[in-house]
């Protein structure tokens, strides 16, 4: 167990100042570390750029791995929500001692700054706004303002979170306009969002909240994205829709640098960053490898982890006790939302258990941290390269909203399929 040394706003407010972004929606906690080197993860790879151009595996095997990446999306999301931005591991252990399946969240939150953030946009701010309340996450803003208030308040068990929930939007927009459309997409999200009791989160992130700003303000759907490079937008929250858009594109007979292109264009439409896009090239190749391409899990992400210098086979293979996983996750990476810390441990714990999506994902959610969309994006990623019949059906029976996930999925798989 981590014993605290410095207080979660102290190290929080140090970290900040290092960013030109808006920082994540809760503290981060200093602990006792062996010394490691902290790795260089600003080098965004390009190994996942020879990818073959057409499906290298046959229509039962790709069904499975694109039920996989959407089951797995949702299930380590739904299993990390009631310690999401758990920032000290020792609040799991003390809340919830391991998390192995779908806990409800407690009330208070050990290290929640939601009261710090704005209901009016992007950030920081005061709870003024009422974008939050008013416009998106109706009957929400009371929350905002209570200090120590858990980011997914009145959540039950096996519930999935904002972000997940429009990856959801994502799967039906497909399966009803016979595959992907931008625009439709974008009527179906504001829709969604603008819609009271459509969800039951409280949390909404930065790009939501200015996306919506704008919205209110009469800006076209298609534009209210537009101009916030910076505004809290780098962060692994925008991976997390991106799953099944790579699957249909690669249903689509797309190669992966057409799956890659169609991930950018819908990651243009909530989030205006080229940082954020440069990593989510790499990661929407990476998943269409390892899908449609027919790679190994374990060598096509350390094939990417090779080019960003992130050192995987040291970290893994290393003394024992040095390099565990907590040391990794919070000593060598970041367990933060920034896309430079999130990004590199998705690919770490991807590498490590690459024959688990069991391990993966329990493990993403006991180090805490961003542990939600991180576990999105690796969910998804393990569930690509393992498919559905790898993933154990506690899980996939036990989400909250089971029978729809499951009609959704089946509905997605009947569109992309039909015409294989």
């Amino acid at each position: 167990m981590f014993v605290v040394r410095s207080s979660p706003a102290g190290l929080h407010q140090a970290r900040a100042a290092q960013r030109t972004a808006a920082v994540c929606p809760a503290s981060l906690t200093s602990f006792a570390l062996p010394p490691v080197q902290r790795s260089n993860a600003r080098k965004v790879s390009a190994s996942a750029s020879s990818a073959p151009a057409t499906m290298k595996v046959d229509q039962a095997v790709m069904q499975d791995r694109v039920r996989g990446a959407l089951w797995g999306l949702l299930i380590a999301d739904a299993l990390s929500m009631p310690v999401h931005w758990y920032y000290n591991p020792n609040d799991i252990v003390r809340d919830y001692q391991y998390i192995e399946d779908y806990q409800p969240p407690r009330v208070r939150h050990p290290s929640s700054i939601m009261n710090l953030s704005n209901t009016g946009g992007h950030g920081r701010g005061g709870q003024e706004g009422r974008v939050i309340g008013d416009v998106i996450n109706h009957g929400k803003h009371q929350f905002w303002g209570k200090p120590g208030m858990h980011y997914h308040q009145g959540m039950k068990a096996g519930e999935n979170t904002l972000n997940a929930l429009c990856a959801r939007v994502v799967m039906r927009s497909i399966a009803q306009r016979g595959g992907y459309d931008p625009a439709g997409f974008l009527q179906d999200y504001v829709q969604f969002m603008t819609t009271p009791g459509s969800h039951n989160d409280t949390y909404a992130e930065s790009f939501h909240r200015d996306f919506f700003g704008n919205w209110a303000k009469g800006v076209p759907a298609e534009r209210c994205a537009k101009g916030t490079e910076g505004h809290n937008t780098a962060q692994i929250g925008g991976f997390v829709m991106l799953a099944p858009v790579v699957m249909e594109a690669a249903l689509r007979g797309e190669s992966a640098e057409g799956a890659a292109k169609a991930a950018l264009t819908h990651l243009s439409l909530t989030h205006d960053s080229r940082k954020l896009a440069g990593f989510a090239q790499t990661y929407a190749k990476l998943m269409y490898n390892v899908s449609a391409g027919g790679q190994d899990l374990r060598e096509a992400v350390g094939a990417v982890a090779k080019d960003m210098d992130l050192g995987l086979d040291k970290l893994v293979g290393g003394q024992a006790g040095t390099y565990d996983d907590l040391r990794v996750v919070h000593g060598v990476f970041g367990s933060a939302c920034y896309i430079e810390d999130s990004f590199p441990v998705t690919l770490y714990l991807a590498y490590k258990y690459a024959d688990s999506f069991e391990k993966a994902v329990l493990t993403n959610t006991n180090v805490g941290g961003e542990n939600c969309h991180r576990g999105a994006a690796l969910g998804a990623l393990m569930g690509a390269g393992l498919g559905e019949s790898r993933i154990p059906e506690k899980f996939i029976k036990g989400l909250h909203d089971y029978p729809a996930i499951k009609q959704e999925i089946d509905a997605v798989c009947a569109t992309l399929f039909k015409s294989q």
